[in-house]
């Protein structure tokens, strides 16, 4: 069927969903930071905590989350540290998550348990490392996973 220019219903501004979707965005931001929208959020995760498998693997992600944000109250992370791994010669950066006190016949030594993450930033092993042998640089622990997750994966590194 032939409809003339005119008459046809349907037409283009171009821009127009972009604009939907940022203003839809934008206010869906506004709607979860007031009282509702936190309520509307606890709903959410009780449905989630009455699923049996969901409800394991999301509290699992959100502890690993609030873990290592570093907004939070309660650091998981105090200091940023340098250790040799896992060769002499090299170096990893490190997260210096506690202390630990090593009593021998030698006496006591000091110990830092450190976080290393390996492939990204969520998963990692975790060693003792002694205090001697940690270099600290000038880094807050929100410029080193910055670091980590920036600037070592583009290949850049200036520590």
């Amino acid at each position: 069927m032939l409809v003339l220019p005119h008459m046809n219903p349907v037409s283009y501004l171009l821009g127009l969903g972009f604009m939907t979707s940022i203003t839809f965005i934008f206010l869906v931001g506004v709607f979860m930071s007031s009282w509702l929208g936190a309520s509307v959020l606890q709903l959410g995760e009780w449905f989630i905590k009455k699923m049996p498998l969901v409800s394991y693997i999301y509290y699992a992600l959100k502890q690993i989350s609030a873990a290592i944000n570093p907004d939070q109250n309660s650091h998981a992370f105090k200091e940023v540290a340098i250790i040799k791994h896992p060769r002499v010669g090299e170096y990893a950066l490190a997260f210096i998550t506690s202390t630990v006190t090593l009593q021998s016949n030698l006496g006591e030594e000091e110990l830092y348990s450190v976080y290393v993450p390996t492939n990204h930033l969520y998963l990692g092993d975790i060693f003792l490392v002694s205090s001697r042998d940690t270099m600290r640089p000038n880094l807050s622990v929100r410029e080193g996973i910055g670091r980590m997750a920036g600037d070592f994966l583009t290949g850049r590194v200036y520590i």
